[in-house]
């Protein structure tokens, strides 16, 4: 057999392949088709962190993190290896060339040759040779091929995720640093004002217009704002170092007071509609990674019901034989060889049935870990969509309660300043006064949090580099 007659048996025999794999069906969803009250109609599109969060320096640490972050370098070095896998699955479907040279030297005693007399033999060839290749008949290279793509498609979306969370993380930790900030500002604030009435009191008390307990009082209650002003200081300082950590980078000198009201650090985050689709949730990473595994394991029972069938591997070469080097190419030197070989399962103790079984199993259990995922998804975006608008109206009251508080403490100074009042009422209204302004603040930065969570639920928005061309993958 030449050359070309070799080439175009084989190329026939592996366009005859086809897969025994079932037909793919996605799982119905297991959540209602609406995740909130009300409804929308139009698709939602949600913009890339970039335009999520417009404050230059945040944007800048986001970067920094995803350069030097170590969790989503390892995310893109398993991108990388299933690419590779894939590749090796896919290289299984063409035959391997190689070209062969070898000669061989030997003697012959005299009781082995026909002759009666010693001789030296030698022996040179070259050929083009194909090794135990496979003739995918029934699609078990296919099936193999499919599957690791499939897993490559998952891992891309773990990267995704991956992605996702980390800008996630440095923004939560970025506005809980901005949080802390501004409590410590209002410590400062109160360090002063509690100094103010300490002085205050102490210059009535040489009056013989105060008593010892109301200057104590004012000194417990300036030793207690130190004390509160000490530990939001080692808070900034913590938050600062678990912001560098994510970073993986020091962070840059930040400014002297942070902004006053934390809804500038996140001013473009657009509103999210009241009515969210189920579909919506399909843009989700770990639902798409969820779907691809299931895929791959869809593609694996082909590969199992494959094992079932005859295996036929094919070996041939073709070249130049000689007993002379310089005789390789000569006229009539021509040699090739074909070796077919097929290979049929008749028993083999149950492996094929239980490896089928297990394929199968598996391709359940990912069904339900698709599902559960989905369901998991519902109820991230049900409670985040749920709590926005609690955390509108907390916030509002919060506000006008530190209003009220603050118009408190002007009064019961006034008060106490015409002695119609004792120090007491100054101090629980300063107290009031601080524990309302710090919970605004905390009021605030959670439901900053509740929107990035719930930007996060929904998928992370635009993803620049989400389209995969699987075509140049070969």
């Amino acid at each position: 057999m030449n050359p070309k007659a070799l080439t175009a048996l084989l190329a026939t025999l592996a366009i005859a392949g086809c897969t025994l794999a079932p037909d793919y069906q996605q799982p119905a969803s297991p959540v209602p088709a609406i995740a909130g009250d009300g409804g929308a109609d139009d698709p939602l599109v949600l913009p890339g962190w970039e335009a999520l969060f417009q404050d230059p320096q945040l944007q800048q640490l986001i970067r920094t993190a995803l350069s030097n972050n170590r969790d989503l370098r390892l995310a893109l070095l398993d991108v990388a290896e299933a690419r590779a896998q894939y590749r090796i699955e896919g290289s299984a479907l063409y035959p391997e060339l190689s070209v062969d040279g070898d000669g061989t030297r030997q003697r012959l005693p005299a009781d082995l040759t026909q002759t009666g007399d010693s001789e030296i033999q030698t022996q040179y060839s070259v050929g083009l040779g194909v090794a135990a290749y496979e003739v995918d008949l029934f699609g078990r290279l296919r099936s193999l091929k499919q599957s690791a793509l499939q897993q490559y498609l998952a891992t891309e979306e773990a990267r995704r995720s991956a992605h996702i969370t980390l800008v996630s993380e440095v923004a939560n930790a970025w506005l809980t640093l901005q949080a802390d900030r501004r409590n410590l500002g209002i410590s400062r604030e109160t360090v002063d004002a509690q100094q103010e009435s300490l002085d205050l009191v102490e210059g009535r008390v040489d009056l013989g217009l105060g008593s010892e307990l109301e200057l104590r009082q004012a000194q417990v209650a300036l030793e207690t704002a130190r004390a509160n002003q000490a530990r939001f200081k080692r808070l900034v300082a913590q938050d600062r170092n678990a912001l560098a950590v994510l970073v993986g980078a020091p962070l840059p000198p930040l400014p002297d007071s942070p902004a006053q009201d934390l809804d500038s650090e996140l001013a473009a985050l657009p509103e999210i509609p009241a009515g969210v689709p189920s579909a919506v949730l399909r843009q989700r990473p770990d639902i798409q990674q969820a779907e691809y595994n299931l895929k791959a394991a869809n593609a694996n029972i082909g590969a199992a019901r494959a094992a079932f069938f005859p295996r036929i591997t094919l070996t041939g070469s073709a070249g130049t034989a000689s007993s002379e080097l310089s005789g390789l190419f000569d006229s009539g030197s021509e040699s090739w060889s074909f070796s077919p070989s097929i290979s049929l399962p008749i028993f083999s103790g149950g492996r094929n049935r239980a490896n089928l079984d297990v394929a199968e199993v598996r391709r359940d259990q990912n069904v339900a870990r698709y599902e559960q995922t989905i369901q998991t998804a519902f109820q991230e975006v049900s409670d985040a969509l749920q709590a926005r608008g609690s955390f509108t109206e907390q916030e509002q009251a919060q506000s006008a309660l530190v209003t009220a508080t603050r118009r408190s403490l002007t009064l019961a100074q006034a008060r106490y300043e015409q002695g119609a009042d004792d120090y007491l009422a100054v101090l629980d209204a300063r107290r009031e006064l601080l524990s309302a302004e710090q919970e605004l603040v905390s009021v605030r930065l959670q439901k900053l949090a509740n929107r990035i969570t719930l930007y996060r639920a929904l998928g992370g928005g635009v993803f620049p580099d989400r389209a995969i061309q699987v075509g140049k993958l070969d």
